[in-house]
């Protein structure tokens, strides 16, 4: 998915074009208990030039009243993550650690009518089936009832994004060697997580003497 908002940065479009390849999150907001949070898949949107993020809740779930057009909402969209053992590095004494990519997206979030839910599932779905090597399923193959019973069950949410927060920890401040001798580890992995994050590592520094494949 190819997202640029005139209104960012270019690492913000960049965070925003990883947010959309994930499409899923947990939402995290303040009431007057303390903070509350649910996990959502969501889509990016935009419009009158702002970058929106569109999600649902159950219409039972709590955060939907916090949803007022004035409160802020938090994103968080976790990458891949992976453990570093202090032996894998090439040079001595190094600190086990935690690589990890992320995106925060936070702005006022807004009730939507239910008038919106249908176009928010059709959008949700077209994105999400575009993933799998498949025919799209749509929500016009369900029955006629059941489909608007479950579409009357959401609230649809409008998240105004106002800023963008990426991180990464991605052996940026490592020395070449112990980068590759990282990134190689990882691709050896059995674990998809860890391979992606291998590539990407290796597309921060391309042209060192990394392992093949």
């Amino acid at each position: 998915m190819h997202v640029l908002r005139p209104q960012f940065r270019i690492e913000e479009q960049r965070a925003l074009e990883f947010a959309g390849r994930r499409g899923f999150g947990m939402i995290v907001v303040a009431d007057a208990t303390g903070p509350r949070a649910s996990h959502v898949p969501f889509v990016l949107a935009e419009r009158d030039g702002r970058t929106i993020v569109q999600l649902h809740f159950t219409a039972r779930n709590p955060l939907v009243e916090l949803a007022d057009g004035t409160r802020r909402f938090l994103l968080i969209v976790a990458g891949d993550d992976a453990y570093i053992s202090n032996d894998w590095y090439s040079s001595p004494d190094n600190v086990s650690t935690w690589l990890y990519e992320a995106v925060h997206l936070s702005g006022v979030a807004h009730l939507r009518g239910q008038a919106e839910n249908r176009g928010h599932g059709d959008a949700l779905l077209a994105v999400a089936e575009a993933r799998l090597p498949k025919q799209p399923w749509d929500l016009q193959q369900m029955e006629a009832a059941k489909r608007e019973s479950m579409l009357a069950a959401i609230r649809v949410i409008d998240l105004v994004v106002d800023q963008v927060e990426g991180q990464a920890k991605l052996n940026q401040h490592k020395s070449d060697a112990d980068h590759v001798a990282v990134a190689d580890r990882l691709a050896r992995s059995e674990e998809t997580g860890h391979r992606r994050l291998a590539r990407t590592m290796r597309a921060l520094r391309p042209g060192l003497d990394y392992d093949l494949p």
